[in-house]
């Protein structure tokens, strides 16, 4: 069983910079790929980045390509996302999920991932 906790959401300003982390419980962190996904309100939850468990590959949602980095630290059993540039589009509850290294569907898709944080939210004003 994993566990994932997010914490480092908050109310920022346009332009702002914010970084997410996301620890697991779980002793196999390191074999896991990573993704963060997004729920703006009254919206349908979004894909927003994907790490791959070596860290061999990272992906991004078109949105935030060049704003937003993901990264891990698996001595930490710890995934992060650096936000930059934030815009009030990027206001939403940040969730982050794992998914087995060998699972089956797209990063970018929800039913891919077996265990999901219980979100922090983000809010960007303008």
């Amino acid at each position: 069983q994993v566990q994932l906790v997010e914490s480092g959401g908050g109310l920022v300003q346009a332009g702002d910079s914010l970084r997410l982390s996301c620890v697991s419980s779980g002793r196999t962190f390191s074999s896991y790929g990573m993704g963060w996904f997004r729920q703006a309100p009254g919206k349908e939850r979004e894909f927003v980045a994907f790490i791959r468990w070596s860290s061999t590959g990272t992906y991004y949602a078109d949105s935030v390509k060049g704003r937003f980095a993901i990264f891990r630290d698996d001595a930490k059993n710890t995934v992060y996302l650096q936000m930059n540039s934030l815009k009030p589009e990027d206001t939403a509850v940040y969730y982050c999920a794992a998914r087995g290294k060998y699972a089956g569907g797209s990063y970018y898709s929800e039913g891919s991932y077996d265990y999901w944080g219980q979100g922090t939210k983000v809010t960007v004003s303008s």
